[in-house]
């Protein structure tokens, strides 16, 4: 099969080296550190800054980093988190009114919230047949309407002092649905949508959003999956793809690395609407399904998850 897209020629299935550096100049380049002219406007203006999920993993890698900078954070998180560099405020974020209370309460003793990052969420894995409602709405409330909370609540404060930035944790597998892994693209992908559409309606208080979708992050995710009930049919196929996400998770990205790329995202004057940031042979997916043929991107996603 020999395919002419945007220039680039399709040969039975293989992309050439030229799409590479196209895709690196593109999606990719956003990993690279822009040039500073400058030192950090993040580092020499203390913020206040509130993270959602900070009990571990990347939010309490966030949060200890922005910390340690002299930044005023508060971590918000279903359990309380020891910490010397963030305050921790326990929180559900699917539950509006301790939501609501937790920014009553920052704004106690804080006059602005100039940054959120929405960072509390969970993965979910198994086949789209075997999922339940139950699974599904959890999901959902966690990383689609515990974020839009978080936002609305931040907001009225940030419209007040027009200035503010929110980051949403989004996932590369936003961009595509991931086998056994149906949901939780929908979810994220969901809140990518929303973040395009606040930017529209939020921006003339100079409040900026955007998506970070992330690749594999080296954190305990696996432990907080919801794990739907595997069903025959699929059992083989399926312990296949889940040894190979969590081998995915343990090499991954380490999250430091992710916290100093946040810290250059908000020293940027303007966001895009989305951000990618993980190693290239994730990344390389998101312009492989703009430019390929479905069939063809399909072919080498089951390639990527050993399905073939």
């Amino acid at each position: 099969m020999i395919l002419f897209l945007n220039n680039y020629t399709v040969i039975n299935n293989r992309v050439p080296v030229s799409f590479f550096t196209f895709a690196e100049n593109t999606v990719c380049a956003e990993t690279q550190q822009p040039e500073e002219k400058q030192k950090s406007k993040i580092i020499n203006n203390p913020m206040t800054i509130i993270i959602t999920g900070t009990s571990s993993g990347i939010g309490f890698v966030l949060a200890e980093y922005f910390g340690k900078k002299g930044h005023k954070v508060y971590g918000l998180s279903r359990k309380h988190t020891e910490s010397q560099y963030f305050r921790s405020i326990p929180t559900d974020v699917t539950d509006n009114t301790a939501v609501q209370n937790a920014i009553a309460e920052v704004l106690k003793t804080e006059s602005k919230i100039d940054i959120l990052i929405n960072n509390a969420g969970m993965g979910m894995v198994g086949a789209v047949e075997d999922s339940t409602k139950e699974d599904i709405l959890k999901l959902f409330n966690l990383n689609l309407v515990g974020a839009v909370q978080m936002m609305s609540a931040v907001l009225p404060t940030m419209r007040e002092n027009k200035f503010g930035k929110i980051i949403n944790i989004s996932s590369i597998g936003s961009e595509m649905g991931l086998p056994f892994r149906g949901f939780y693209s929908a979810s994220k992908s969901a809140l990518d949508k929303v973040t395009e559409a606040m930017r529209y309606e939020v921006y003339p208080w100079n409040i900026d959003v955007c998506s970070l979708h992330l690749g594999d992050i080296k954190t305990n995710i696996a432990e907080n999956r919801v794990k739907t009930q595997v069903s025959e049919p699929y059992k083989s196929i399926f312990d296949k793809v889940y040894t190979l996400m969590n081998s995915h998770v343990g090499d991954g990205t380490e999250p430091l690395e992710v916290a100093a790329y946040v810290e250059k995202l908000l020293d940027k004057n303007k966001w895009k609407a989305h951000y990618y940031f993980g190693k290239f042979g994730q990344k390389i997916g998101v312009p492989l399904k703009w430019i390929l043929p479905q069939g063809t991107y399909e072919n080498l996603m089951k390639k990527y998850n050993k399905l073939d």
